[in-house]
């Protein structure tokens, strides 16, 4: 429509009061009655042809559609409905928070190589979001069914002065608890580490994904072997979930 306008002849006074005469001319004039002017005709006729490519068809009743009278329904104020975006989390480790962590009971009882639950995430800051889904204490929930893309990294630093001498197991787990059942084991990363003795620390990243089905109401959690993990890099440790329309 703007590049429609602009091949005509550039804006003047008189085309201000043709758009002028339009907005005041009331539902089912004939273009003929809006002005002997040539050039007026011209404007209002090429507004009338570019509403009609924009505008949908009557429906059965002669009436436009109930979504497209909804959307511009602006007798009564209202704005469009606000279309509501997928379900998706990105959740980030909380910085100093693995001291309170892996002490709740409210988890079940989990195997001994992922007994510690992480319970302590942030979901509103730079490096995290959330929309369509909950959090509460370490627990994702799932509000909308559907297919589920789940993923988890757990970034892990041993210092020097802790480390054992030997190989070191590190495991991290996604967990999945329907409502009023006890914990499933969704996901298991294992990773064998020798750290070496004169260094001053060990870092060591493990990530896992995997598609689910979840339900309404299916929380999600994530525990692991030991609370040794690097708390203060956001972009390290992480925990979330999307839906795909598959």
């Amino acid at each position: 429509f703007p590049s429609q306008l602009k091949s005509q002849a550039p804006g003047s006074a008189e085309e201000l009061r043709c758009l002028q005469v339009l907005n005041q001319q009331p539902e089912g004039s004939s273009l003929e009655e809006l002005s002997s002017s040539q050039g007026c005709l011209k404007l209002a006729s090429t507004v009338k042809a570019y509403v009609a490519t924009v505008s949908p068809g009557p429906g059965e009743d002669g009436r436009a559609p109930e979504a497209w009278r909804s959307y511009f329904n602006t007798s009564e104020g209202q704005l469009p409905p606000k279309i509501a975006g997928k379900p998706s989390a990105h959740l980030t480790l909380h910085p100093q928070s693995l001291a309170q962590d892996g002490r709740s009971q409210r988890f079940g009882n989990l195997s001994q190589s992922c007994r510690h639950a992480i319970t302590h995430w942030g979901h509103s800051s730079l490096h995290s979001h959330m929309q369509n889904m909950t959090y509460r204490a370490g627990r994702l929930r799932v509000e909308h069914p559907g297919k589920y893309y789940v993923y988890s990294q757990i970034y892990f630093r041993y210092r020097g002065a802790g480390r054992d001498s030997g190989p070191q197991q590190l495991v991290q787990c996604i967990q999945w608890q329907p409502a009023h059942s006890p914990p499933v084991l969704l996901l298991k990363g294992v990773g064998t580490k020798c750290w070496a003795p004169e260094a001053d620390y060990g870092l060591h990243a493990l990530y896992q994904g995997g598609l689910f089905e979840l339900r309404a109401g299916d929380e999600l959690f994530v525990s692991v072997s030991s609370l040794a993990i690097d708390s203060n890099d956001a972009a390290a440790s992480y925990f979330g979930a999307f839906r795909l329309d598959l």
